[in-house]
């Protein structure tokens, strides 16, 4: 598996697509809301504006978001996908088409970057592409980053230094993240790490402490472990519920340390939550398992130091009805459930620090829209409840099998008792 810089030259493959009803990757309302249910916008349902079937991408602070779009046309009509990079934090969101000379296949990722540029991976043939595309007054300039020559390769969520985007290529035996954006020479192997990874989450601010879900080369379950960039990825433990259980992290809070996990420890896959350097057991709330629908998280509330307990978490509800927008507290008692707006990017949003979720948003009548959507406040708690809500049950971490190291994250089974402290040093560059 190698790399190279390119100076130069446009690279992809030109393609078109017939995106059709079924491909649209757009939401239907949920049950229950009728044909015209209006959404947190307060919108009813309208013609949807086809995209590619991958995700809508935010940076880390929510400033820019970016996606596969298709062009306008007849329905039925072959058109060509291109990147389109939307704008949120001024006083209005508006979106910028950013096509080339040729379509792009839709297969094609796009990551924003703080500075409003939009990181495009293709794959040509056995190589993985990287290009950086903004816009140039009326045209769209790109900058060739290099390639990368595997066969499958994942852009992982963008780093919260707002400059940085890993890719990771999982093998059987081993797995390499690579840098592609944000180096000095194009892209750069970051590390290797043993086993099949997947999965892919921030767990500080700085962008140094990356979670992966991990499975060893010789079998076994997935464990989430931590990869310190700084240390040419070394890797700790960082969930152990039970030896045998598949522990995957889908979330974390850098400020208040929240995790928010995937696990079959209770004997069947199930949500979970947990806190970063805690000695409190893994919970598995009773209301994060709705009947007949999968839940998913997409984003938790910053801002919240020391307060884990207390930070909102959105979710997507996928349901026979199509999505909509689930919120839900770890120290709350229930899942407020709310209408999508129409046209919502399903599973994109991000929260404002004062509890105000934005989902993106687009339709034949809005272009580019953000609905906004205000965390709902939770009933008081049962006295002695304990903060578990929603009729949780905990699950034990397993014992620890090597000493508590509190430089970096460390699994809950070995955090020390002193969460505050821990916490606090949790993200240190140095060892205490």
């Amino acid at each position: 598996m190698t790399a190279c810089a390119i100076e130069g030259g446009t690279a992809g493959a030109a393609t078109t697509a017939d995106p059709g009803p079924e491909e649209s990757g757009e939401p239907e309302e949920p049950a229950g809301t009728g044909p015209a249910a209006p959404g947190p916008s307060g919108l009813s349902s309208a013609p949807r504006v086809p995209h590619a079937p991958g995700t809508f991408t935010l940076t880390a602070d929510g400033a820019y978001g970016a996606r596969l779009t298709a062009a306008p046309g007849a329905p039925g009509e072959q058109r060509a996908w291109y990147p389109e990079r939307w704008t949120l934090d001024g006083p209005e969101p508006y979106a910028v088409p950013l096509p080339l000379n040729q379509p792009e296949e839709p297969d094609a990722q796009v990551v924003p970057l703080a500075d409003g540029r939009v990181l495009i991976r293709r794959r040509v043939a056995d190589r993985q592409m990287f290009s950086l595309l903004y816009p140039t007054g009326p045209g769209t300039g790109e900058l060739a980053l290099g390639a990368v020559e595997c066969d499958g390769m994942t852009l992982l969520p963008p780093s919260p230094d707002g400059s940085s985007v890993y890719a990771l290529s999982p093998g059987e035996r081993s797995s390499l993240l690579w840098l592609v954006a944000g180096g000095a020479f194009g892209p750069e192997l970051a590390a290797e790490i043993p086993g099949h990874c997947s999965g892919g989450a921030w767990l500080d601010g700085a962008g140094r402490m990356l979670a992966l879900d991990r499975r060893l080369p010789g079998g076994g379950p997935v464990k989430a472990v931590a990869v310190d960039l700084e240390r040419h990825g070394e890797v700790t433990p960082l969930l152990q519920i039970t030896p045998e259980s598949n522990d995957r992290l889908l979330l974390a809070d850098a400020d208040s340390g929240l995790l928010i996990l995937r696990s079959d420890a209770p004997g069947h896959d199930r949500l979970g939550w947990g806190v970063l350097g805690s000695c409190l057991p893994v919970r598995f709330p009773e209301c994060l398992r709705p009947a007949d629908v999968a839940v998913t998280p997409f984003a938790v509330q910053p801002g919240r130091m020391l307060m884990p307990e207390s930070c909102a978490v959105a979710l997507r509800i996928d349901g026979p009805a199509g999505s909509w927008v689930g919120v839900w507290r770890p120290e709350g008692r229930r899942l407020h459930q709310f209408a999508a707006p129409d046209g919502w990017s399903a599973g994109a949003g991000y929260w404002s620090r004062d509890g105000v979720l934005h989902l993106p948003y687009a339709n034949e009548a809005t272009s580019c829209g953000v609905a906004l959507l205000d965390a709902p406040a939770d009933e008081e708690p049962l006295p002695g409840a304990g903060g578990s809500g929603c009729g949780s049950a905990g699950t034990e971490p397993s014992a620890a099998v090597t000493p508590p190291v509190v430089c970096k994250p460390v699994p809950l089974g070995q955090a020390p008792l002193h969460r505050a402290a821990s916490l606090a040093r949790a993200f240190r560059n140095e060892r205490p």
